[in-house]
């Protein structure tokens, strides 16, 4: 990551001493990783650059609260970014209707089907799905949690994230279907 000539310890210090060139030397270098993070979970650019910016302000806020000896930045940054994207989701549709289901029946997409889509097709694709679906799935397949902790992230019961899984499965599917018809 390129920082204009300075490293990344001074550029930390200057946000903490609320230096706005190194402020913007911050939201600068992260803004495309961070962008493309928060696409993923919104349903579109204006959205996503909503959540990109309430984050970064969080970021800047509690920037003293940053240690590099507990994780990187980008990981420290990222987390605050993923939890606006969560409260954005929240927020936009209200508290996520609980739906108790033991079990959600798994629909697999078989794999030579992704492989012929560029990762832009795929991300068009999982932006059509419903923003509650389209975080569980994100949090899930990219992100790599749990259903007990995205349960607990999005306030629902692990069956409502199983059904959220299975729900985008079966549409995404459709939707692939119907693209390559």
């Amino acid at each position: 990551m390129d920082h204009g000539g300075e490293n990344i310890n001074s550029i930390i210090s200057g946000c903490r001493n609320n230096d706005r060139r190194s402020q913007e030397l911050l939201y600068r270098n992260f803004y495309g990783a961070m962008m493309s993070f928060c696409l993923r979970y919104t349903q579109n650019e204006q959205d996503a650059l909503e959540v990109l910016n309430t984050g970064f302000f969080k970021v800047l806020k509690n920037i003293h609260q940053y240690d590099e000896q507990k994780a990187a930045l980008y990981t420290w940054i990222r987390t605050i970014v993923l939890n606006t994207c969560i409260d954005f989701i929240k927020a936009k549709n209200g508290r996520i209707v609980q739906q108790e289901l033991d079990q959600a029946a798994g629909v697999d997409l078989p794999p030579e089907v992704f492989s012929k889509m560029s990762s832009e097709e795929i991300l068009r694709i999982v932006r059509k799905l419903p923003p509650a679906t389209q975080a569980v799935f994100n949090l899930y397949v990219i992100e790599g949690y749990g259903h007990r902790e995205i349960a607990q992230l999005l306030q629902i019961s692990e069956g409502t994230s199983k059904w959220h899984l299975s729900e985008a499965r079966k549409q995404l599917k459709t939707m692939i279907r119907q693209l390559n018809e």
